[in-house]
């Protein structure tokens, strides 16, 4: 007997889901959530949710409006969905085939909303199991949706090409395996391609971002259709839907990045097209895909230059989509000033840890400072709203509060104006000058702010162009800092912020006085604008042009901290961050500049004034520890007046974080701590180790309750990779500064460290992060192998057998492989009687992973091990001893003088090579075989 529902549960489960969405009564809502909970266990409740999900009979006698019908059955859906996802595969074979059949039945329903919950539904049943678990579905919404009997309503051919949609997007993989032979998508490609020409436009869209889903995976299916794929879309180009024409666009940019070469031939007509599409104003999602289509080809090496021809196209259609819409203008036009209210909770974005440079031992490794758009100007991600026909996401990103933050077509067109200008250059500013000339001083605010957003768009790739006319551009681009809209001051703070590169590297002093002290003093003053957003922003660009400047706002620095304090007593919650990265930018640059009493006497009580108000727990806390690093690090020993409170803190911290942890280990009840607590508390206590004088900072260590070296154990053992690199890099701090205090713990934390340095223990998904801890894991097992009194000899051979698992492996990022031959080199300083019997095994590869290295006090210690364990074992070089007395010339001819260890290395590389004169029978013979440079050096440098 099929499974009927109960009237009674019926009602009682209506009305937990009315309540759970509600937000009239909190306790009613929450009450209900948790009933819905309990009622999950029982295997008869996704039946009913199922049941109300397709409006079954018995919900017509409960009284139901026809707006909390929706509600309900909304809330069904989800419930039913999360349902399936946690406990599908116990469901009975008759419970599972009913759901199957009151979803497919829910796809005909007359409200789209419903329809689309039960496209997610079937989606997340086959998800849970697999494509052969429902082997009749695919067909089935096929048939649905190509109206194969002729008598399909059009809401039902919606409802099944939105499912078949979900379908494709949640199982790409699946559908592209091979069952006995066939692959799903094979077959699903071309009837997508028919059900295009659907009479129905939404069907079409549906039926054509299901084929896009696909275009990225450049499966075989999508192959072998490509041709036909092309025709569709061409034909499809002119459709009278707006939402087919946006998966057109969509289509072309994703084959742009698949297949470039099938785009190319077509270049010209898709030119024509795209800006067509992207001059809709009635549609600005449409004109948003058509713009991204720019933005991808002009990152495409292979394609971009077939844009040349069109630039006096494409060019100004990027330039008017720049405009701020009337939308915008009404939020933006006379924005009151807002530098005296309160943040709200909402304004306030998520804060994580900045991810630290690995220590490195060998050559130094480049970062890179991007210069960001501020968030008025460009977006994060690639978000939106109002889903509409074709769009499969469901989920929101979660701003969609946050309006500023959405990327949209003014930013998109900014973005591809970038893009464009640093492939042609002059040319692309060639077609933008007449707009700037026509704009610049248009007396509507919007077309100044978008002439000025074009200025800071081709900053980059256009500067060779821009420059002769920087002498004018820079002196009214100062003057719009005081305009009367804020919208106009904040594009310009960002615009001047590009161009202080130029300002920056101006070499003549009257140029620099002209120039560059007013676009410093401009941006800095601007600071504390009256408006927010606008503190904001030229928090920001004096930000990059302290990265620009560096060691030139040296003779600034005390105008610039002066402005600092006033802002630290000025700004609210959302712009402190911003500020502290101002901070720790000028600390990074300037140095020990910051070291100065008068300084310091201004800058650290506004600094500490702050610390004192922000909360252990609060998201805050994390990049001021990250400002109070770079600060420490400038001044030195000038910083131990903060020390103590400062320290004691970031213990605090680490204990409290790492006994959250374990409290939700052991208990599910509690959620687990942000790793960011511990990481910015580590780093900040490796900033104060190495600045501090070394009994200074050994005090601190010895004072530390709970003990320093417990705590650094238990984070060199936690699961985060973020935490172990830190940790290491603390780890290695401690041995070069503070080794006394350290050598104590050796015997606990030497094991670990070993532990670290087995490749066996990375994770596939994060390797990339794993080589990073296994990295400063290297530099401090070399740091502590430097004392002589680390008593390394037990572990020895434990340790050699992970390093030379690392210079070995051919996955091994160079870096990675650089710090783990220093690291064993050192190794052989005090342990070369250890490590002598196994010099056959890893010289030739110590030799050729060290030769880049640059001549650093590490790489030199790293020979003087290396070279008392050829001492020890001289025949085990017969590989090799070519490419040693290479090393040996190498080392003479670029070692600097200065190096503390210069004399010791040099005076081994000649006992090694005088030992070798006499064990080689024909000495002159040998050394003829090496390059003519190289002799000369060895005979005159070290007496050869």
């Amino acid at each position: 007997m099929a499974w009927q529902p109960e009237r009674e549960p019926l009602q009682q489960l209506v009305g937990y889901l009315k309540d759970a969405l509600s937000g009239h009564d909190q306790n009613a809502q929450r009450y209900a959530t948790m009933m819905l909970g309990q009622a999950k266990s029982s295997p008869a409740t996704a039946n009913y949710l199922a049941y109300i999900l397709s409006d079954g009979p018995l919900l017509n006698d409960l009284g139901l409006s026809s707006s909390d019908s929706v509600l309900v059955r909304s809330s069904a859906a989800i419930n039913l969905k999360n349902t399936i996802k946690a406990s599908v595969k116990a469901y009975p074979q008759p419970n599972l085939l009913y759901i199957r059949s009151l979803a497919l039945s829910a796809l005909q329903d007359s409200n789209s909303q419903i329809r689309s919950f039960a496209g997610s539904v079937i989606s997340e049943i086959v998800q849970k199991g697999g494509i052969l678990g429902w082997p009749e579905l695919l067909p089935e919404l096929i048939a649905l949706a190509g109206n194969h009997v002729g008598n399909i309503s059009p809401e039902t051919q919606e409802g099944a090409m939105s499912a078949m949609a979900k379908v494709c997007e949640d199982n790409k993989q699946s559908l592209d395996k091979d069952y006995h032979g066939q692959r799903p998508l094979s077959i699903i490609i071309p009837k997508l391609l028919e059900i295009t020409s659907s009479s129905n436009p939404k069907v079409r869209a549906f039926a054509l971002a299901s084929i896009n889903t696909f275009i990225p995976e450049t499966s075989q299916s999508i192959l072998a259709s490509l041709d036909a794929i092309l025709a569709r879309l061409f034909h499809l180009a002119n459709d009278p839907s707006d939402s087919v024409r946006r998966n057109v666009c969509r289509s072309f940019t994703q084959l742009v990045d698949v297949r470039p070469e099938t785009v190319k031939p077509h270049m010209g007509g898709l030119v024509d097209y795209f800006v067509l599409q992207q001059r809709n104003t009635d549609d600005p999602d449409l004109a948003l895909d058509a713009a991204e289509f720019w933005l991808c080809v002009g990152e495409n090496e292979q394609l971009c230059p077939s844009l040349g021809p069109y630039l006096g196209q494409i060019v100004p259609v990027l330039l008017e989509s720049m405009v701020y819409d009337e939308e915008d203008i009404l939020r933006f036009e006379g924005e009151a000033d807002n530098a005296d209210q309160e943040d709200r909770p909402e304004d306030l974005k998520p804060q994580f840890a900045t991810t630290k440079t690995p220590r490195l031992a060998a050559n130094g490794q480049l970062g890179t400072n991007g210069e960001a758009m501020p968030s008025a100007i460009t977006g994060d991600l690639l978000t939106g709203d109002d889903l509409s026909e074709g769009e499969i996401e469901e989920s929101d990103d979660g701003n969609a509060g946050n309006l500023e933050d959405r990327w949209n077509l003014r930013k998109c067109s900014a973005a591809a104006l970038d893009v464009l200008a640093s492939h042609f250059h002059g040319a692309v500013f060639a077609v933008t000058l007449p707009y700037l000339t026509e704009n610049l001083r248009h007396p509507d605010w919007t077309n100044r702010e978008a002439a000025v957003l074009a200025i800071g768009a081709v900053a980059d790739g256009c500067m060779e162009a821009v420059t002769p006319h920087l002498p004018d551009l820079v002196p009214y681009l100062l003057s719009l800092l005081n305009d009367r809209e804020p919208v106009v001051r904040l594009i310009t703070c960002w615009a001047l912020g590009r161009y202080s590169s130029w300002a920056s590297h101006l070499q003549d002093p009257s140029d620099r006085k002209r120039y560059f002290e007013p676009m410093m003093e401009g941006i800095l003053n601007k600071m504390l604008d009256r408006n927010k957003r606008v503190q904001e922003a030229a928090a920001s660009a004096f930000a990059n042009l302290e990265e620009k400047a560096t060691k030139g706002l040296t003779p600034y620095c005390g105008p610039i901290i002066r402005q600092f304090v006033q802002c630290f007593g000025r700004y609210k919650d959302r712009n402190m961050f911003i500020l502290y990265d101002c901070v720790q930018t000028l600390a990074e640059h300037v140095g020990p500049a910051l070291a100065q009493q008068g300084l310091i006497d201004a800058l650290m009580p506004a600094i500490i004034q702050r610390w004192s108000k922000v909360s252990d727990r609060s998201q805050e806390i994390f990049p001021l520890l990250e400002c109070l690093s770079y600060v420490a690090t400038a001044l030195g020993d000038a910083f131990s007046p903060f020390a103590i409170p400062v320290f004691a803190r970031c213990i605090r911290i680490i204990h409290q974080g790492l006994e959250e942890y374990v409290r939700s280990i052991n208990n599910a009840a509690f959620d687990k701590p942000s790793k960011d607590f511990l990481v910015t508390s580590l780093d900040l206590l490796s900033a104060i180790i190495q600045a501090l004088d070394n009994g200074k900072a050994a005090e601190l260590v010895e004072t530390s309750q709970p003990r320093f070296f417990d705590l650094l154990l238990f984070c060199m053992e936690d699961p985060s990779n973020d935490v172990r690199q830190s940790s290491y890099a603390l780890l290695g701090d401690c041995a070069v500064n503070i080794f006394s205090q350290l050598q104590p713990f050796l015997p606990a934390l030497v094991p670990v460290l070993i532990q670290q340095l087995d490749l066996d223990n990375l994770q596939d998904q994060d390797t990339e992060q794993g080589f990073s801890v296994i990295n400063n894991a290297c530099w401090s097992c070399g740091e502590i192998a430097m004392n002589e009194d680390a008593e390394m000899e037990p572990y020895v051979e434990q340790i050699y057998q992970r390093l030379v698992g690392i210079i070995s492996n051919p996955e091994v990022p160079t870096s990675v492989n650089e710090n783990a031959v220093i690291a064993l080199g050192r190794l052989g300083v005090h342990c070369s009687q250890s490590l002598a019997p196994h010099l056959g095994e890893f010289g030739r590869s110590f030799l050729l992973i060290i030769g880049p290295v640059e001549y650093t006090e590490e790489r030199a210690h790293a020979f003087l091990g290396f070279n008392r364990t050829v001492e020890r074992n001289p025949q085990a070089m017969e590989a090799c001893l070519l490419d040693y007395f290479k090393a040996s010339a190498a080392f003479a001819r670029h070692s600097n003088s200065n190096l503390n260890n210069r004399g010791n290395v040099a005076e081994s590389f000649q006992r090694n090579l005088v030992g070798y004169k006499g064990l080689i029978p024909n000495f002159e013979s040998f050394l003829q075989q090496l390059p003519e440079r190289d002799v000369e050096k060895l005979r005159g440098s070290l007496n050869l």
